[in-house]
């Protein structure tokens, strides 16, 4: 079985080089399409106009206590996270098998998660692995795990650099060699950095697999709307797994959906298989907490929870995430068609197939290095790239560079 052990620090490294690099660069026409922010088509980040109302609001609302929330955050948003992901009529949250908790962005959800894999997915003593990652996969990832005491970190292959898309056939023989009991982690849709995702008859495949093999489902859902436009869709393999009983863990982060980026609003999500173990998980969970960060901050939960407990609200910002997800899609159909027309060698239907944020280009290491000497264009060095990062002043001098890239000679 090939690991594909990844060195996600090392990884971390290059993309903080990449930025000052980027930042230094003086060249007039040079585009960062390596940004972890959703940018509007003026190439900024911003406070949608729902979202600044609400914050305005809040801030002058004179009833609001400055109180320490629990040490599971506020239960308003705690509870509206949870039905976000699940839906109000999962039987999991009817028959009590559910736990939220604040957390501080999806960093400390994964951190959280992973204590908690530790200290109670085995009973019988600390629980050390392994955890199976996608490759590729958010450069933080393996860290984190390592840095909760979770040092048996693996590899399973998810993208297909030739074929463009998920290498589902290799994905399920690397898995097929994990032991029972092992986590994998798995994106629920726009998973980063490909933006490629599985299909419903590939979850469905996936999920009985990992139900025959003992395996733990831990998700991924940093940008829950921002992949199909529909907050449903978007969650479907988690609902997928709570119905059939599973136990599984799921990372939240409202840092895209709501534009909250310097507020590390984020979510994890415990479903369990009986609701007798969930004070004993409650009272492990709080321990935990202490320990990582005490008490989450709570203005952006407060706005957060202001949106989904409001009809009205909802609507608005179920809009706004529709649009912005059309103008990612746009954005996808314009460069293909623009590198169509320039005569690029190959296919670029992969661009209209990825979702969310993120999308993979194709490009390999020596063409991304590339677009960055000659060009000033700095990606990912692995060719993937934030959509939202290309607008309708620099897609044309997108497109023609890596046409170059392309056709240019090593």
């Amino acid at each position: 079985m090939r690991l594909h052990k990844g060195k996600p620090k090392e990884m971390a490294d290059v993309l903080v080089l990449l930025l000052a690099d980027f930042k230094k660069d003086t060249h007039l026409s040079k585009v960062y399409l390596a940004g972890r922010e959703y940018l509007n088509k003026e190439g900024q980040t911003s406070v949608r106009p729902l979202i600044g109302k609400i914050m305005q609001q809040i801030g002058t609302d004179p009833t609001l206590c400055p109180e320490y929330p629990s040490s599971f955050g506020l239960p308003e948003f705690t509870r509206r996270a949870t039905e976000l992901v699940l839906g109000r009529d999962c039987h999991a949250i009817v028959e009590n098998r559910v736990l939220g908790v604040q957390t501080v962005g999806c960093t400390g959800a994964v951190r959280l998660g992973a204590e908690l894999l530790k200290h109670w997915y085995n009973v019988s003593g600390v629980w050390g692995g392994p955890i199976y990652l996608s490759s590729p996969c958010d450069e933080s990832l393996a860290g984190i795990f390592e840095a909760a005491g979770i040092q048996d970190v693996r590899r399973y292959r998810y993208w297909d650099t030739e074929q463009r898309g998920v290498c589902v056939q290799k994905m399920m023989e690397d898995l097929e060699m994990a032991p029972e009991q092992s986590v994998i982690v798995l994106s629920a849709s726009a998973h980063c950095p490909t933006g490629s995702d599985l299909s419903q008859k590939h979850w469905r495949l996936l999920t009985q697999f990992m139900v025959r093999c003992r395996f733990f489902p831990f998700f991924l859902l940093p940008a829950q709307g921002l992949c199909h436009g529909d907050l449903e869709q978007d969650a479907w393999p988690v609902r997928l797994c709570a119905s059939l009983g599973m136990e599984l863990l799921c990372a939240q982060s409202f840092s895209h959906s709501f534009g909250l980026y310097g507020e590390r609003v984020g979510h994890l999500l415990c479903v369990l298989k009986q609701s007798s173990t969930l004070l004993a998980v409650q009272s492990q969970t709080e321990k935990l907490v202490r320990a990582l960060w005490s008490r989450p901050s709570v203005g952006g939960a407060r706005v957060v929870a202001t949106v989904l407990s409001n009809p009205a609200h909802h609507v608005e910002w179920q809009e706004g995430l529709k649009s912005m997800v059309e103008r990612g899609m746009l954005v996808r159909e314009r460069l293909r068609e623009k590198l169509r027309l320039l005569g690029c060698p190959g296919s670029w239907d992969h661009l209209i197939q990825q979702g969310g944020l993120y999308c993979c280009t194709g490009l390999n290491v020596q063409q991304v290095e590339f677009l960055k000497k000659r060009s000033h264009i700095y990606l990912h060095p692995n060719g993937c790239l934030n959509v939202s990062a290309i607008n309708s002043r620099n897609l044309d001098y997108v497109a023609e560079s890596i046409h170059l890239a392309l056709t240019s000679v090593f």
